[in-house]
């Protein structure tokens, strides 16, 4: 709605609307028209599953390094421990 300039000096101080008021039409667009958009779950649906596949295989190799990472210590720790019981004559 576009308002109206106040043309009283002693006019109150909000602006009158036009309520009448119509935009003007964009006619002759020369764009094409697209095809109506899906819904929101449609397209996040559509964007994760092409997005899933690439994120599950970062994420396993990831996985896969941190278990690695973690099992080293461990073995480690193991193969000191046998050592040291073979030393010590023990078992």
């Amino acid at each position: 709605m576009k308002s109206l300039p106040n043309t009283q000096p002693n006019a109150r101080k909000f602006p009158l609307v036009d309520y009448h008021y119509q935009g003007s039409m964009l006619n002759g667009s020369s764009a094409p028209c697209l095809k109506t958009s899906k819904s929101l779950r449609d397209i996040t649906r559509d964007y994760f599953d092409a997005e899933a596949d690439r994120e599950f295989l970062s994420e396993a190799a990831v996985f896969t390094a941190l278990i690695a990472m973690a099992i080293m210590p461990i073995v480690t720790g193991i193969s000191a421990v046998s050592q040291l019981l073979t030393t010590l004559r023990l078992f």
